[in-house]
């Protein structure tokens, strides 16, 4: 819908009539085409982002299979522990392996808080 472009009655008693008349006409003209690379621009930029995003649905759904493998695997294994005392033993070996990783972390936590204090302190 081309927007007509309304110019004053002494604009159009300087130039004539018909000249103004081509001026408005040329003004639409340019207006439309403008319109319609906008729009060809706005359909190529939705099609990209309609492509980035069903590439990324893909590696999401990729992804998440992966994971419902691996959990199926975990129950597989869980399964095979026929007795309780190989549970136990399995999760006794768990834990002591996520306290050290706590404790790593905490030792890290201390050093990065120490470090960016002392930091703060010199360049006071």
């Amino acid at each position: 819908m081309p927007v007509t472009a309304k110019l004053s009655r002494l604009f159009y008693e300087r130039l004539g009539e018909q000249l103004a008349n081509e001026l408005v006409d040329w003004f639409n003209a340019v207006d439309a085409t403008y319109r319609s690379d906008l729009r060809e621009l706005n359909e190529l930029n939705f099609a990209r982002f309609e492509a980035k995003l069903d590439q990324r649905l893909a590696e999401l759904r990729a992804d998440m299979r992966t994971e419902f493998v691996t959990k199926a695997e975990f129950r597989a294994e869980i399964s095979k522990l026929t007795t309780r005392e190989e549970l136990r033993t399995e999760l006794a070996a768990l834990r002591a392996e996520m306290q050290a990783g706590k404790a790593e972390l905490i030792k890290w936590m201390f050093l990065f808080w120490a470090g960016t204090t002392l930091a703060g302190l010199l360049y006071r």
